[in-house]
């Protein structure tokens, strides 16, 4: 099969791979109808390559159709639409009874010290293959993954693999109170999520971002929008009667904008041998935070800080006197996306669209045409906010 695979730093090509085959009586295969480029792939693109092998399938925000089963799958059948969740949960331990799917116990990377297996996502969470490929292999395919409907397009479903849960979860952990104030750090694909979830829950909500097509799209969905700058925090404070928002949500994560400290830290780290660097990041990485700093200092005294954004550094400076004396409260974590599907499913299919997943791709391409891409959105190049990529 045709498949995307990793070749290097800022280099992914469309290889030909073996196709993927029944290996565990509860093990799935899918082919691909639709798969996306997510965010968090950049950081396998730019900064997480030490944990990556030349070949990695990559891809972990796919759907399609059931072609196989495997002899325990008795909720699938062969030719059922389904979106595969991007963590990969067993369903039956500890973990997932607590709907914490991303920290299930079947599926941890214990040698890493990490949460549960996801598709595509390096050797730091097990090296599965991913989903921008023609087929993919679902293990625990009695669990994971979500039957859909077959009469409404793919963008309506696919974004239940991973953002449009990640960015609920996110605004469930920001913990806004009614009626009051959320300010969304980054306007990429989650922070658009998470802005309109926070407008369709009733608060008020305030998108901060450099690129004016972002603001552009979130502001057609009833989200204020201020672009960033070194005050952002005061000018929060001034449109919140001097206290601050009452959340904050930060989707912007580890590659931070505006942190050249950080920015020169993760390049040293990625030109030592990838062990040496897997060490460097793991004892002593650090991130780029000034969003995270940003959003410490916006947000009131007493509020809310979620992280939906991804970080990975092991030496980051927080600046916890103020994190202490503002009695901040912090959430964060990879999304639990099946504990969120009930909620999610009815806004989706719903005919108004309250969350505007039908507005937000903005390339809808050959899966062939991947490589380019991949440097389009890191570059946010050609108003890029969303690609969806067709096997």
């Amino acid at each position: 099969m045709r498949a995307l695979t990793w070749q290097g730093k800022r280099s992914v090509s469309v290889e030909q791979v073996p196709d993927p085959v029944i290996q565990e009586p509860t093990d799935a295969i899918i082919r691909i109808t639709s798969t996306a480029i997510c965010g968090s792939d950049l950081h396998l693109y730019e900064v997480l390559g030490p944990y990556m092998s030349k070949g990695d399938v990559l891809g972990h925000e796919p759907m399609g159709i059931v072609e196989e089963v495997g002899s325990a799958v008795s909720n699938l059948a062969v030719g059922d639409p389904v979106v595969i969740p991007f963590n990969i949960a067993c369903g039956t331990c500890l973990m997932c009874n607590l709907n914490l799917q991303s920290q299930c116990e079947t599926t941890q990377v214990r040698e890493k010290g990490l949460g549960a297996r996801i598709f595509g996502y390096s050797e730091l969470y097990g090296s599965v293959p991913g989903g921008q490929a023609e087929y993919l292999r679902v293990p625990f395919a009695d669990y994971g993954p979500i039957k859909v409907g077959q009469d409404l397009p793919d963008v309506r479903y696919l974004y239940l693999s991973d953002i449009v849960p990640t960015a609920w979860q996110g605004v469930q952990y920001a913990d806004v109170p009614d009626g009051g104030t959320l300010a969304v750090f980054g306007l990429g694909p989650v922070g658009q999520f998470a802005a309109r979830a926070g407008v369709h829950l009733g608060y008020r909500v305030i998108g901060i971002e450099r690129v004016p097509e972002r603001r552009a799209m979130a502001e057609r969905h009833g989200v204020a929008t201020l672009d960033y700058s070194d005050t952002i925090g005061d000018e929060l404070r001034d449109m919140t009667g001097g206290r601050g928002p009452d959340s904050v949500l930060d989707a912007v994560g580890m590659e931070a904008h505006g942190s050249p400290v950080g920015a020169f830290a993760q390049q040293a780290a990625g030109l030592l041998p990838d062990p040496l660097a897997q060490k460097a990041i793991e004892k002593a990485g650090v991130d780029r935070l000034n969003v995270l700093h940003a959003c410490i200092d916006a947000v009131r005294r007493g509020g809310t800080v979620s992280i939906s954004g991804v970080y990975g550094g092991m030496a980051d400076p927080m600046p916890m006197l103020t994190l202490f004396d503002k009695q901040i409260q912090m959430r964060m974590g990879q999304c639990n996306v099946k504990a969120w599907i009930d909620d999610l499913l009815p806004l989706v299919e719903d005919p108004s669209d309250p969350l505007g997943v039908t507005d937000l791709a903005t390339h809808e391409i050959p899966l062939d045409e991947a490589p380019a891409a991949y440097e389009v959105f890191q570059k946010k190049q050609d108003n890029c906010i969303k690609v969806i990529l067709k096997p």
